[in-house]
């Protein structure tokens, strides 16, 4: 009788748990979701999993990651356009560069 109470003890403090952390509230809002939808999906998991959340980062993170790729594409182009002008400048300088002792003709 004693391993009874305590499973059901445990059962309870982890249904408050649940019900705290606000599970319980969102399991139930996509289950009446998924109940309410006038033609059931395929598969009933991938539903639940696309109205929990689960099947991908939040939207404001998603958001932010585009914006960051955004930027670090201009970036990039930035920096290329800036490579080609300092390998244009470098070929200009090295025409004017005295011939080394190697490409010195011969007295």
């Amino acid at each position: 009788m004693t391993n009874y109470r305590a499973a059901d003890s445990k059962r309870e403090e982890f249904r408050k748990y649940l019900e705290k952390a606000g599970v319980l509230d969102a399991l139930t809002k996509v289950l009446v979701g998924l109940y309410e939808e006038p033609e059931k999906p395929n598969n009933a998991l991938d539903f639940l999993k696309q109205h929990l959340g689960a099947s991908g980062p939040e939207t404001a993170d998603v958001e932010a990651l585009k914006q960051e790729v955004t930027e670090l594409r201009q970036k990039v182009e930035q920096l290329s356009e800036e490579n080609t002008d300092l390998k244009a400048k470098v070929g200009n300088l090295q025409q004017y560069e005295p011939p080394t002792d190697e490409q010195a003709p011969d007295s």
